[in-house]
Parts: structure tokens; C-alpha cells; sequence
């Protein structure tokens, strides 16, 4: 066996023997990939990952709302003057066939049988941010706290966005702010936007500033039309 044979032998047998939250944070960390925030937490050790069953599959949902419940409580006992950023991460074990729009449909209705266990748990939403998806200050609220989602999956037509396994990243929208507070948010901003046109060719054409257009618009991954609306409604007051 040549060693070049040899050293893509040893290569898949790592491939298979990683975890994925270990492929997870590998794809973070290539040179690649364009976020800086998120290889910034990822220096910081500061991404929380959770491997789940596949996407769709009801059993993951009281996981996902007490990981995140948790989380909150986290973040909320953190300390205000820290820089670091916090990332919660569910992985899940398929499906791997899902086109774009498949992908958003099974997105949102995981986030919409999140906000029902959210109501049932008896949280308030959040009071900073707007739980109308067609609002410009939209973010989705889960345990009282704000959260801007990332849908990655096999088949994204973004490579940013195009992970091995279908997966949803909830960064908190408070640690956005204070970000733009002390102006790292778009010093960070300019430079993913940089390495994603270098990675791609062309900006990501969902991307707009927050109170410029909904966020939730961004949330699949997918080049939404321009009469895009949620299949869900995640105002309390419908409920």
C-alpha cells in the first residue's frame, strides 16, 4: 500500500471513529469556513453541542427546550462585561435527502413545537425583541430570551451552510447586541461577509441588518422569495 494510500486509509477511519459534534467543530474550524464569530466561540470553547435523533422526530423536543432552558440560565448567570460568545447547537442523525425547501419545513416546525413546550412551561417571551415573524425586530423566544437561528444541512445551496448532517445553531440576540455596543458586531460582520464572497463568489442573499427586515427570513438558509411568509405564527396573543 502506498502512503498516500495509507494516510487516506487512517483519514476515513478518524472520519468514522469522530463524533459528530466533533465533525461539527472540525467543519467550524476550517480554514474555509466564514464566520468569524462562530470560530471565535469555537477559540473560546464556548459552543455547546447536543447529537439528537433525526430531524422531525418529536422525541427531541423536550431535549431541545430543557437544553436551552439551561442554557438561558447560563447566559443569564454569565457575566455582563464578558466578551465571550455562547453557542447551542442540536445535531441531528438525519434525514440526508432533504432539498432546501424540505429542510425549511422541518426547520420551522421544530421551532413552532419548541414554542408550544415554551408556552406550556408558562415562559414569557422575550420583552426586547418583536414575536411577529413579519416584523423587522423579529427573533424567536424560547425561555424568556432571544434567539437568532442557523439551519445547516447536506444540501444548502449556501457552503457556509452545508454540513454534513442537518443541524440548528441558537445564538442569542441579547449577545448580538452588545456587540454592536462596544462595535465588535460589525467589524465581525464586514469580515464574514469578506470570506463568505471569497468561499462562494457572492454574498449570502438573505443578509440584512437587524429592524431592516425580518431575521427569520435567514433562518433556513435558503434564498427565500420576496413574498415569503412563516408557515407559523409565534405571536402569544393567537394562542
Amino acid at each position: 500500500m502506498s502512503l498516500n494510500m495509507e494516510l487516506q486509509t487512517a483519514k476515513n477511519t478518524d472520519l468514522l471513529e469522530s463524533t459528530l459534534s466533533e465533525r461539527f467543530l472540525e467543519f467550524i474550524d476550517d480554514n474555509a469556513f466564514p464566520c468569524v464569530g462562530a470560530k471565535a466561540a469555537l477559540a473560546n470553547d464556548s459552543i455547546e453541542t447536543h447529537e439528537l435523533s433525526m430531524l422531525g422526530n418529536p422525541k427531541n423536543d423536550q431535549l431541545i427546550a430543557d437544553g436551552l432552558s439551561r442554557f438561558v440560565e447560563m447566559l443569564d448567570a454569565s457575566d455582563d462585561d464578558s466578551s465571550t460568545v455562547y453557542s447551542y447547537v442540536a445535531l441531528f442523525d438525519g434525514p440526508f435527502d432533504m432539498s432546501e425547501h424540505e429542510f425549511e419545513s422541518q426547520l420551522w416546525s421544530q421551532l413552532w413545537r419548541l414554542h408550544k413546550l415554551d408556552i406550556k412551561a408558562g415562559n414569557l417571551p422575550a420583552d426586547d425583541v418583536s414575536s411577529d415573524t413579519n416584523d423587522a425586530h423579529f427573533s424567536l423566544s424560547l425561555s424568556g430570551h432571544p434567539f437568532f437561528i442557523i439551519g445547516l444541512h447536506p444540501h444548502a445551496s449556501r457552503l457556509a451552510r452545508r454540513f454534513s448532517h442537518p443541524a440548528m445553531v441558537f445564538n442569542s440576540h441579547r449577545q448580538f447586541e452588545k456587540l454592536k455596543e462596544d462595535g465588535r458586531f460589525e467589524k465581525m460582520q464586514a469580515a464574514t461577509r469578506a470570506r463568505d464572497i471569497e468561499l462562494q463568489g457572492s454574498i449570502n442573499p438573505n443578509l440584512a441588518d437587524f429592524g431592516e427586515a425580518s431575521e427569520a427570513r435567514q433562518y433556513s438558509g435558503r434564498k427565500v422569495e420576496d413574498h415569503w411568509q412563516c408557515p407559523y405564527d409565534f405571536r402569544r396573543k393567537n394562542e
